[in-house]
């Protein structure tokens, strides 16, 4: 099984990404897309990520692309150094998923690729390098610096008094955060850091975890606790209780904050942003970053876009409690989590949330369900009235609406939906939810996922 190019880049497990692959690739992108004055490169903490950025280091410079090799540092941290040089960049990581697998993020001095440049970064692929002058290598370590200094700005003493904890594991921004947080009046609990990689899935964070989470609110008296995945452009927040504020619920937080006009979001969001009023616009894509900037491109006003995952993307010069925050078109950690923050300051994290309108998602995973299984599942419900009613019976309540822009989307005439998405680039078989409370979507991802194991065990006996 080959990688696979999935959201603005290549997944596969670490054993599939062998030099000739990641060198092809590279060289694809070089001849399909714009380098601009070159090519920044970073990686996140796994342990195949650093000979992976050699790899593409050293097939840049072959093809004469000069690179800038930024080491370990968080994509959009890497992006906006990127697109402040006027420059391309490849980030090596496979975001939240295992350790044996990994992957490459590709930018061009723009931002995020989309999904035309994919297209034509596929086509390219097997072209031979030409006979060019080799270029060099050369190392920036401080290019955290401009993304730190950004927040500073907009964020200026926004957090004092607070007691937050980072849950720091394996991420690549947990020592940029705990500075950061420190400079904005911060102080800081530091939890959890681990030098073996671990997996952290901001959509669906593991129940280990936020059993780990809610222990240690409970010791320390801290008023949230944030993270972030293994790269840095997804949040995660806890209230003081340890309970996660969910990525869509931080998303219209912090586009309120910014006083934004046009939200576009994927329609794996909850529905809260178009109940609370208080927004121009909200625009619907399918779920991956590339949509999301091509619909925040076509609705440009006071713009802003983010995913259930949290990942948020900022399309305006805006302005943050203390100053400027200038527009950054990738998906970003820290500015959702600075958000929710400042706003709670006064209150609390848990009131915060509380005040927003009662629509909470939850999302989790089958994992190893082959792709071709689980499409072939999903389809077969889209086509079938009778085999939708039968998966929905558990639920208690019949279909309403069906939406099938990206995957199956059914909403049920109580008002609460269920979502059912094979994953473009991991054998895994996302299932979404949408309900009036915290405890009801709990219960309706419990039973969903517990149906599909079901239908997936059944097809292994059967098999």
């Amino acid at each position: 099984m080959a990688p696979k190019f999935g959201t603005s880049g290549l997944r596969g497990l670490v054993v599939e990404l062998t030099p000739a692959c990641v060198a092809d690739h590279i060289g694809a992108f070089i001849v399909s897309c714009d380098m601009g004055s070159g090519l920044y490169l970073g990686h996140d903490l796994r342990a195949s990520s650093p000979d992976i950025a050699d790899i593409v280091g050293d097939a840049a410079c072959v093809r004469g692309v000069p690179v800038t090799h930024c080491g370990p540092v968080p994509t959009p941290a890497l992006a906006l150094a990127a697109m402040q040089a006027g420059a391309a960049a490849v980030m090596i990581t496979g975001s939240h998923i295992p350790a044996d697998r990994n992957g490459l993020k590709f930018y061009t001095p723009e931002g995020e690729i989309t999904k035309d440049h994919e297209a034509a970064i596929l086509a390219a692929l097997g072209a031979p390098a030409p006979a060019v002058a080799p270029a060099e290598m050369t190392r920036h370590d401080s290019v955290t610096q401009a993304y730190m200094d950004r927040y500073i700005t907009g964020f200026a003493d926004t957090l004092k008094g607070m007691r937050i904890g980072i849950y720091a594991h394996s991420a690549v921004g947990r020592d940029l955060m705990d500075m950061l947080l420190k400079r904005l009046g911060a102080e800081v609990v530091m939890l959890g850091r681990s030098d073996v990689f671990i997996p952290v899935d901001t959509e669906a964070v593991s129940a280990p975890i936020r059993g780990q989470l809610h222990d240690w609110a409970a010791a320390l008296g801290v008023d949230a606790i944030i993270s972030t995945d293994a790269d840095g452009d997804r949040p995660l927040v806890t209230d003081e209780t340890g309970a996660i504020v969910v990525g869509d619920v931080l998303g219209q937080i912090t586009a309120g904050l910014l006083d934004a006009a046009t939200i576009v979001t994927p329609i794996s969001s909850n529905t809260g942003v178009e109940q609370s009023g208080q927004f121009d616009k909200v625009v619907r894509t399918r779920i991956g970053s590339p949509y999301v900037i091509a619909g925040m491109d076509a609705n440009p006003t006071r713009v802003v876009g983010y995913e259930a995952n949290g990942g948020f993307l900022l399309g305006f010069d805006a302005t943050g409690p203390t100053g400027p925050l200038p527009q950054l078109l990738t998906r970003d950690a820290v500015l959702p989590i600075l958000a929710c923050l400042a706003a709670a300051r006064e209150t609390s994290v848990r009131a915060l949330v509380a005040r927003q309108p009662s629509r909470f998602t939850a999302a989790d995973r089958l994992q190893e369900v082959p792709t071709d299984q689980s499409a072939a599942f999903v389809a077969g419900l889209r086509e079938d009235a009778d085999q939708r009613a039968a998966f929905l019976a558990p639920f208690g309540a019949a279909e309403q609406a069906v939406n099938i822009d990206d995957g199956l989307r059914m909403t049920l005439a109580n008002g609460r939906i269920i979502h059912l998405r094979p994953s473009g680039n991991a054998p895994e078989l996302r299932c979404y939810v949408e309900a009036e409370t915290t405890a009801a979507a709990d219960e309706m991802l419990s039973q969903g996922l517990a149906q599909l194991r079901g239908v997936f065990m059944s097809n292994v006996r059967h098999g």
